[in-house]
């Protein structure tokens, strides 16, 4: 297991449509780096539904570079998650087929688990298996 966390580099999020109740759909893009030599930076994609308290559900893919193992690559991971107000927590696994070089054929789970106090980083907990 690799335990990181990446710097939220940039967090660009956009309202897609909101709802006579408060409620919210939105759509961010956020680049991380800086990660430690497993984990070393990547690029989110997140779709969520706010509702009016503050409170979401979202689902995500994310593009990661590492080293793992002492093997260079990239996967992609897909996963969904809630935000309680006080916590984001998800749960993503390693899309099948994604990675690169030597990563190829890499799979497994990743959870992350942050509050405001971790900004601005994104923890993240990876367990793996290569070929």
């Amino acid at each position: 297991m690799v335990k990181t966390r990446l710097r939220i580099d940039d967090w660009a999020e956009s309202v897609i449509e909101e709802f006579a109740d408060g409620s919210k759909i939105t759509r961010t893009q956020v680049r991380l780096r800086d990660g430690a030599d497993e984990l070393q930076s990547g690029s989110a994609s997140m779709l969520a539904y706010y509702r009016p308290d503050g409170t979401s559900e979202y689902v995500t893919l994310l593009y990661l570079s590492a080293r793992l193992d002492g093997c260079i690559g990239t996967f992609a991971l897909r996963g969904s998650g809630g935000f309680d107000g006080t916590t984001a927590a998800g749960e993503m696994s390693i899309v099948p087929g994604s990675g690169t070089a030597g990563l190829r054929g890499i799979s497994g789970t990743c959870t992350s688990e942050s509050t405001h106090a971790d900004y601005p980083f994104m923890p993240l907990a990876l367990s793996y298996q290569l070929p």
